[in-house]
């Protein structure tokens, strides 16, 4: 039961910090930059890639996924320690998939973000961690 829980509340995390960024990237001024210029200049520039956008567009859009990506998890995650726990805890692909996940966004968030979304996926490595561990024994 602990180890559902502790599941539970890793996964409720990232299900938490994916909504509130998306509520960023599509609503207020959270995630603009302090330079009005700089998003103009940006959503008026494409890039090398292609012309098809802008760089405006691709962040907006590369936020959108960030975000999805992040709420994907929390669901998934969330739903299979509750309503599936057995299949979730003797899945070594299914916990190796979340350690990896958990891993590279503490990787990423310390290399390109801030402290908070460090702190909030930090916390949940080490539920799931724990509750990984608690699942074993």
């Amino acid at each position: 039961m602990t180890a559902r829980l502790l599941m539970v509340l890793s996964a409720g995390i990232l299900l938490s910090l994916g909504i509130m960024h998306l509520t960023y990237t599509f609503w207020g001024t959270n995630l603009t930059p302090r330079d009005p210029a700089l998003q103009v200049g940006m959503s008026r520039v494409s890039p090398v890639l292609t012309r098809e956008t802008t760089m405006w567009r691709c962040w907006i859009g590369f936020n959108a996924t960030h975000s999805m990506g992040l709420i994907l998890f929390g669901l998934i995650y969330g739903y299979l320690a509750l309503a599936h726990d057995q299949l979730l805890f003797r899945s070594p692909f299914l916990l190796l998939t979340g350690f990896v996940m958990l891993a590279g966004l503490i990787v990423v968030c310390r290399l390109y973000f801030f402290t908070a979304p460090l702190i909030g996926v930090s916390i949940s490595f080490v539920l799931y961690a724990v509750s990984a561990a608690l699942s074993r024994a």
